[in-house]
């Protein structure tokens, strides 16, 4: 387990901001760890005001790692947000900040650890998982994997024309996208025994959403016979 506390905080340089949805915006930051990122970590970002006030917030890591000295982070911009409020309204390429990381060791997923591998997602949830597949794809596209991804509305899909056309290129990953809003159908038992069908017995699973999400989708799976052994899990909100 990597002790954040023990972590140096770093100087990072946005060096890309692009556009994701109506609300998110990708940040590509130039930093310089000592140690390698792995798919599903993430790091702390602080923010230090003229008068010495300091916020911090933390951000899972949405690139593969890899060796070019960036990261990327997908910020959901709520403009009342301490954090939050500055990459929506303020940031600009060149600008400067704090992070600590690459922080996480159990919700992580290597190469050498195979699959099948089950991914589910509740909205932003799906940042690492996005890691975790953009890796799989370069490192080990031969293991099969599946994500089965909740959001609201296809506007708020985070990476949508690029999942799709994974799932149309690449073998071994399927997509299952489930949209809630307007009486849309929400993941349940029926959905998680098609997915189980579809991908077969999962060698990991990993679930990341808001609490209820998390919550609701492990019981299912453990339901639908999954050992919880098995199961990782990363939560956000209340």
């Amino acid at each position: 387990m990597i002790d954040a506390i023990r972590l140096p905080w770093r100087e990072t340089t946005i060096v890309g901001i692009a556009p994701v949805t109506r609300r998110v915006k990708s940040f590509r930051l130039a930093v310089a760890f000592d140690r390698p990122v792995v798919a599903g970590q993430h790091v702390d970002v602080r923010l230090t005001a003229p008068d010495g006030y300091q916020a911090r917030r933390s951000y899972s890591i949405a690139s593969a790692p890899s060796d070019d000295g960036t990261i990327e982070l997908l910020v959901d911009g709520l403009p009342d947000g301490e954090v939050s409020g500055f990459f929506d309204g303020i940031a600009e390429v060149g600008d400067t900040l704090e992070v600590r990381g690459p922080i996480g060791g159990a919700f992580v997923w290597r190469p050498e650890d195979g699959g099948p591998l089950l991914l589910v997602g509740g909205g932003s949830g799906v940042v690492p998982l996005l890691a975790m597949l953009r890796h799989r794809a370069v490192a080990a596209p031969e293991v099969p994997a599946l994500l089965l991804y909740s959001a609201r509305a296809v506007d708020e899909v985070l990476a949508h024309a690029e999942l799709v056309r994974r799932a149309e290129t690449e073998a071994g990953f399927q997509l299952m996208l489930h949209l809630t809003g307007d009486g849309g159908r929400r993941i349940d038992a029926a959905v998680i025994a098609t997915a189980l069908k579809r991908l077969g017995g999962p060698r990991h699973t990993f679930i990341c959403g808001a609490n209820p999400f998390v919550t609701a989708a492990s019981n299912l799976l453990v339901g639908a016979g999954l050992e919880p052994r098995t199961i990782r899990t990363e939560r956000f909100g209340g």
